[in-house]
């Protein structure tokens, strides 16, 4: 399965926020939202991803002034991205490596979704049940 394939699966929208809001405002869209990242556009043009993870970091650097800064300010502000061809072992490894739990999936540098380890994990699992079942059945026919 690639990134394409995982993201049709999934069939849930994209929540995005400027880079010239505040990251008070990104704290209370993701909880608004029930997730854990949003993705940063700069003039509709995706530019990278802010997180839980940034936002705490912010906080304990600056305190609850924090939420008064703008989104651009973050130090970890980037683009992280995968193309949706990409295989999900390349995205499992570039989220290891850039020590990130979410990517963008960008085409042509527009915005396609974002993947999540989660979503990664969850469909490792549902890959598992499958061929436990089948691993099972071939087992119930031979004896």
């Amino acid at each position: 399965m690639n990134v394409r394939e995982l993201l049709q699966s999934k069939k849930e929208t994209v929540i995005t926020i400027d880079t010239h809001d505040t990251i008070g405002a990104a704290a209370h869209k993701m909880s608004a939202n029930r997730i854990a990242a949003l993705v940063v556009l700069n003039d509709d043009a995706p530019v990278g991803i802010i997180s839980e993870k940034d936002i705490v970091r912010a906080l304990a650097d600056d305190g609850p002034q924090a939420g008064r800064r703008v989104i651009s300010s973050l130090p970890s502000m980037g683009l992280e991205g995968i193309a949706p061809e990409a295989s999900l072992k390349q995205a499992m490894s570039l989220m290891t490596y850039s020590r990130r739990r979410h990517l963008m999936v960008t085409e042509g540098g527009r915005l396609v979704g974002i993947l999540s380890l989660g979503d990664i994990v969850k469909n490792l699992l549902g890959e598992l049940e499958l061929e436990k079942a089948v691993l099972q059945d071939i087992y119930m026919a031979a004896h």
